[in-house]
């Protein structure tokens, strides 16, 4: 695979300036992107990783990224929420290309328009998908969870949610449970606590499951607490990378933004615009120094993950730190651009100001910083993931 493959793209650059010009709007609002969905929904944007066996696009978790990277440099918060229902399904097709046929299922259930959503966030829980505060509790047909979900995405519009808790039932072996909960299933509520310093459009309300029941035939996984298998490592490397190019598209929209503000900035001791200052041009170096080491880096990762090199244990200290030299990149690009704008960037009316606080969500995703560095630290010693004490 190359980069100079061609890719079917629905994504046209007319859909793409419509989300753009919509973006600064939701985000004042504090609006679910609806118009966005829908027209994305439209295109066939949902369908951009259902394999063409199945009636999609076929997109590889590379090219995948490269289309949000697209997205997101003008509708980052579009973007982000897009990347939950993208994840699902690649992580499905992913398995499917693998021969394993578990979550074939899904793949027809997107191929039909349903869409998919992550409920794993909770409160207390550092280890997402791995652990969990969530209890499942097997009954007649299926499973009933009982917890909290936060930081999701899409709740005005999923239609099938990912969660996860545990089944305590033999305490010696205690397993995570992973299911796919539909929007009509019983015993869980929707709590409206989105009001965030960015990335609002995405609209991730709590989803509070009060022994809400999943049938079996939307239980995706059922895996021994702590092990990371072909199906939790896959979640990663999709939602990881695709949130490291979000992050990414807004680091490539903020220098654009300074580059041109500082070509038409005057100050009365510059005899010319402000490109022309030498701590301008400095400020200028260091974000294109930033932004030359991250492109490089996620395409990398992407394409291994997506040619099925083998990493071995490597993997999740490679998935995570792309996406943490990502975020951590695009924070400082953005602080950059901020100041080459100067005081203009201060208003609401300037797209910049928006960026400051949308690239500041990054570091909310999982892994945050402390577990990131637990993993490549771990990594780099050849210390298992697993293995105890974590302190002390």
């Amino acid at each position: 695979m190359t980069l100079a493959e061609p890719v079917t793209t629905v994504l046209t650059e007319s859909l793409i300036d419509r989300c753009g010009q919509r973006a600064a709007g939701y985000d004042r609002d504090n609006r679910f992107f609806s118009e966005d969905f829908e027209e994305l929904r439209q295109a066939g944007y949902l369908l951009l990783t259902v394999p063409r066996e199945f009636g999609g696009h076929g997109l590889s978790l590379l090219q995948t990224c490269h289309e949000q990277r697209r997205l997101a440099y003008r509708a980052p918060a579009t973007a982000l929420a897009t990347n939950m229902h993208l994840s699902w399904v690649g992580v499905a097709a992913d398995l499917y290309r693998m021969g394993d046929t578990s979550l074939t299922w899904l793949l027809d259930e997107a191929a039909a328009g349903e869409v998919f959503a992550a409920g794993h966030g909770e409160v207390g829980n550092d280890l997402p998908g791995l652990l969990s505060t969530a209890t499942a509790e097997r009954v007649d047909g299926g499973y009933r969870f009982t917890g909290r979900k936060m930081f999701g995405s899409l709740s005005p519009v999923w239609t099938r949610l990912g969660i996860h808790a545990m089944d305590t039932s033999d305490p010696e072996r205690p397993m995570v449970v992973h299911a796919f909960m539909p929007r009509d299933a019983d015993g869980y509520e929707i709590k409206q606590t989105w009001d965030t310093l960015g990335m609002r459009a995405a609209r991730g309300d709590d989803t509070i499951l009060n022994g809400a029941f999943v049938p079996d035939r939307y239980i995706g996984r059922t895996v021994p607490a702590g092990v990371l298998d072909p199906f939790l490592g896959s979640i990663f490397a999709w939602a990881d990378l695709l949130f490291g190019n979000v992050y990414y598209a807004i680091a490539l929209r903020a220098r654009d933004l300074a580059v041109a503000s500082a070509r038409k900035r005057t100050a009365l001791a510059v005899s010319r615009t402000m490109a022309y200052h030498p701590e301008i041009q400095h400020m200028a170096a260091q974000i294109s120094l930033e932004i030359e080491a991250v492109g490089p880096h996620l395409d990398q990762i992407a394409r291994d993950w997506s040619d099925g090199v083998d990493h071995g244990q490597s993997w999740a200290s490679k998935i995570v730190a792309a996406r943490y030299h990502a975020v951590e990149s695009a924070k400082r690009v953005v602080d950059l651009a901020m100041d080459i704008s100067g005081g203009a960037g201060m208003f609401k009316t300037n797209e910049l100001e928006r960026l400051y606080r949308d690239v500041r969500a990054g570091a909310f995703h999982p892994a945050n910083a402390a577990l990131v560095h637990e993993i490549v630290g771990k990594t780099t010693l050849g210390i298992e993931l697993g293995e105890q004490p974590r302190w002390g």
